[in-house]
């Protein structure tokens, strides 16, 4: 359906219950195939939500209904159309706890964390939500009924088998350098799946607790995007709240919000008993491996610049972790995830928080076409890929065998190349016209690839040229220079 179309029939749902609508503005989409609209009234705003997945709607309006009811802090449901398409719903603003996260992570950058340190008030909101948290697990799940869940009612071994087989196919297997062998994968899987679906699972799972979804509106703390929700265990969601990995917690702090979270807990059973610390460690792998799958369908594939941001950071956190609680049970998982950290996704530093925004990223590659084009990480669909395999090859002579487009003989062999120095000249012409409109423009990201072969010989005395004459051309610009098949990376400009 065509945004007008349904501007129209949220204006109508709006006028059923006594607003005019002045304004009805599309907000930014998520990860998602929903659309959102703030309608302005004279009175109120609302927000009106769109989606063609109607069952789906359907477990959102029962559990708000139903929590709602139970005066959780969630949104009220003004008015739905007869499809159930579209539906209006409370209005808590633009502000989120992940705001509150990152301007912590920018004012407080230092070495005392890694990354920025978080002041007490975030982490009293983060304890604000984890009181929430249990309130909507324990009380949210009484009297619930969990036939309107969707896609399923209650997160059993087929769940986290579905999880783990998503990390697998989205993330996995995208990665052919990573090496493993599928049965003996498949058998960790369901033994692992098996253990963890023993975590007691009669309470409320939202799914998606994560710091993006509780909105902050007047020192408060609103709950929105549950529709995934299930019966399921309490672990899952506190996982999903302090592992955000783009908020990056520091382990302490999890400790200590872990802690007040089980006191909270303590209120209406003992952590003890439902084995809380005994599935802990599981559900922060099970959680950091499905939203890598999560990243790489929405990311990879889809190429959607978020997601593909978060890699790096789902990474650190998961070699993290398993330094610290390595899946000894699991041998091929952990080959895997012991694998996972070859992989070329650069983590930023602390100094580029706060620059990166305003400077000219050239993202510049070797590589080899038999293995594939290079991924665009900033998310924008990559840029220029120059072929290299039309001019003369030191591959095919036996004394470059062992060398490398940045050795001085094939360097030497490959400048005495009339050819070579045409594809150099055009090649830096069709560069620097766009680093200057770019630059111009104040756009933040170019991509440029040079594939041979091999990537080991053509590929990298280009890239490794068109580096050095950039570094030297534009000293205000951020250079990033990869050789995928030799896994070398060097930056500049920063």
């Amino acid at each position: 359906m065509q945004t007008p179309d349904i501007q129209n029939i949220l204006a109508e749902l709006a006028r059923s219950i006594g607003e005019t609508p002045k304004d009805i503005l599309p907000i930014a989409e998520s990860g998602s195939a929903r659309k959102y609209f703030r309608i302005i009234t004279d009175n109120k705003s609302l927000i009106g939500t769109f989606s063609n997945n109607v069952e789906e709607n359907e477990a959102f309006l029962a559990f708000s209904k139903h929590f709602h009811d139970l005066e959780l802090n969630v949104p009220e449901v003004f008015a739905v159309n007869e499809e159930k398409t579209c539906y209006l719903q409370s209005d808590f603003g633009d502000d989120n706890l992940f705001a509150h996260v990152q301007k912590a992570l920018m004012a407080n950058v230092g070495p005392s964390t890694g990354s920025g340190t978080f002041d007490e008030n975030v982490i009293e909101l983060y304890k604000k939500a984890l009181s929430h948290l249990v309130k909507l697990q324990v009380l949210g799940h009484q009297g619930l009924d969990y036939s309107k869940a969707y896609p399923t009612e209650r997160f059993d071994q087929q769940a986290i088998i579905d999880d783990l087989n998503y990390f697998k196919y989205y993330f996995i297997k995208p990665h052919e350098e990573i090496d493993f062998n599928e049965t003996r994968l498949g058998k960790d899987f369901e033994a692992f799946a098996n253990f963890v679906s023993q975590a007691p699972c009669d309470f409320f799972m939202y799914r998606d607790f994560q710091s993006r979804n509780i909105m902050v509106k007047d020192s408060e703390l609103y709950f929105i995007d549950f529709q995934g929700g299930r019966k399921g265990p309490l672990n899952y969601d506190v996982v999903s709240l302090l592992y955000q990995v783009k908020a990056q917690i520091p382990q302490a702090i999890r400790d200590e919000l872990v802690g007040y979270y089980k006191t909270e807990l303590s209120q209406y059973m003992s952590p003890e008993a439902v084995k809380f610390d005994t599935y802990q460690p599981y559900f922060v792998y099970l959680r950091l491996m499905q939203v890598l799958g999560a990243y790489g369908f929405r990311g990879l594939i889809q190429k959607k610049s978020h997601f593909i941001e978060s890699i790096p950071y789902a990474l650190k956190e998961l070699k993290a972790w398993n330094e610290a609680h390595p899946l000894n049970k699991y041998p091929e998982l952990q080959n895997i995830i012991s694998q996972l950290s070859t992989l070329n996704y650069p983590l930023p530093t602390d100094s580029k928080l706060s620059t990166l925004n305003s400077q000219l990223t050239v993202t510049i590659n070797s590589f080899s076409f038999k293995k594939g084009y290079p991924n665009d990480f900033s998310g924008n669909g990559g840029g220029f890929v120059f072929d290299c395999r039309a001019l003369p090859n030191p591959g095919r002579e036996p004394e470059f065998k062992t060398k490398t487009g940045r050795d001085w003989e094939v360097i030497d062999y490959l400048m005495a190349k009339p050819p070579v120095h045409v594809f150099l000249d055009h090649a830096k012409g069709i560069i620097g016209q766009s680093v200057d409109n770019y630059r111009e423009r104040h756009f933040s990201n170019l991509m440029v690839s040079f594939g041979c072969t091999g990537g080991q010989h053509r590929s990298i005395f280009f890239a490794q040229t068109i580096y050095e004459w950039l570094k030297a051309t534009y000293p205000d610009i951020h250079l990033k220079l990869n050789h995928i098949e030799r896994k070398i990376t060097e930056e500049t400009g920063l």
